[in-house]
């Protein structure tokens, strides 16, 4: 092919309905994204000839595109190959997901009719859909899970992933969860610390988490906990450049324990106090599952 010059940087924001895609297109129009809602993957390839002329004026592109039939999802593989085959332009899938059970309470709250069900219940137009996209979410460069996330939350996420891009460095994301809550679905890599001595067995410690002083000291004071976060960490400081080398500008580390609340709090609040010192390196630290309990007895 013909050397072209880069025209920058295409984002294809895509996924469930409902689960704030509108959000996600808001988010990178305020990063400076030229954003496109609605378009048919067709038409990819001919916007792209149309941003090249533009000679860099129009540099970082977003664009929503919702697939809910097997051809449009046979038209958006043939148009991206088309695009790295002729172009030098970077080119990612950013796929929204959440739950059944969370589309479906914004289904209600909104009083929309789900668009493959516009007679029936959000349900089947959901699973209708859920099904449509499983190969696409496949080849998703980017999964978030929207069903935990505010709108505020879901937005720092996106500006956080991608202007972490703009600048080079690579962003790690340590995230504690609890197990008996379900695996976070985005996460790159899972661990788990179950084996370790479980501070929920001493009363004064329960009601606490793992940010707290006492229940910290208390898991990183057995020998196995030293152990681990030695091999762990020496397991990290060699994965971190190989993904970076391989173009990945985050990494999304799940750190799980039984409830979310002691035992992985503690080990990634250790995470991220110790990674990061890189200039390259940007560490954040989320604590999922840590006041669920107390929030869940409120209600």
């Amino acid at each position: 092919m013909d050397e072209l010059q880069s025209i920058g940087k295409l984002v294809i924001i895509t996924g469930m309905s409902g689960a704030g895609k509108t959000i996600a297109v808001q988010s990178l129009e305020d990063l400076g994204y030229f954003c496109v809602d609605n378009l048919p993957p067709v038409l990819i390839p001919k916007f792209a000839e149309l941003i090249e002329q533009s000679k860099g004026r129009i540099g970082k592109v977003a664009l929503v595109i919702d697939l809910r039939g097997r051809e449009f999802f046979n038209t958006l593989s043939s148009s991206l190959r088309y695009l790295n085959e002729n172009y030098t332009i970077t080119n990612e899938i950013l796929f929204l997901e959440s739950t059944d059970a969370v589309l479906v309470q914004r289904y209600k709250e909104s009083r929309r009719k789900h668009p493959l069900a516009p007679t029936g219940a959000p349900l089947e137009g959901i699973q209708q859909e859920r099904k449509l996209l499983e190969e696409l979410k496949g080849l998703a460069t980017q999964v978030i899970d929207t069903s935990s996330l505010k709108p505020a939350q879901l937005k720092e996420k996106i500006a956080s992933r991608f202007s972490t891009l703009e600048s080079g460095s690579i962003s790690i994301n340590v995230i504690s969860f609890g197990f008996k809550y379900g695996i976070p679905i985005d996460a790159d890599l899972i661990f788990d610390v179950r084996f370790l001595p479980n501070p929920h067995y001493i009363d004064h410690l329960r009601p606490n988490t793992g940010q707290d002083s006492e229940v910290y000291d208390y898991v990183m004071k057995w020998n196995e906990t030293q152990e681990f976060l030695t091999k762990l960490l020496d397991m990290l400081h060699f994965l971190v450049p190989q993904y970076k080398k391989e173009g990945k500008s985050q990494i999304v580390v799940g750190i799980g324990c039984t409830g979310g609340k002691h035992r992985s709090v503690a080990i990634a609040e250790y995470l991220g106090k110790v990674m990061g010192s890189s200039e390259t390196e940007v560490v954040r630290v989320n604590h999922r599952d840590s006041e669920r309990d107390r929030i869940e007895v409120k209600r």
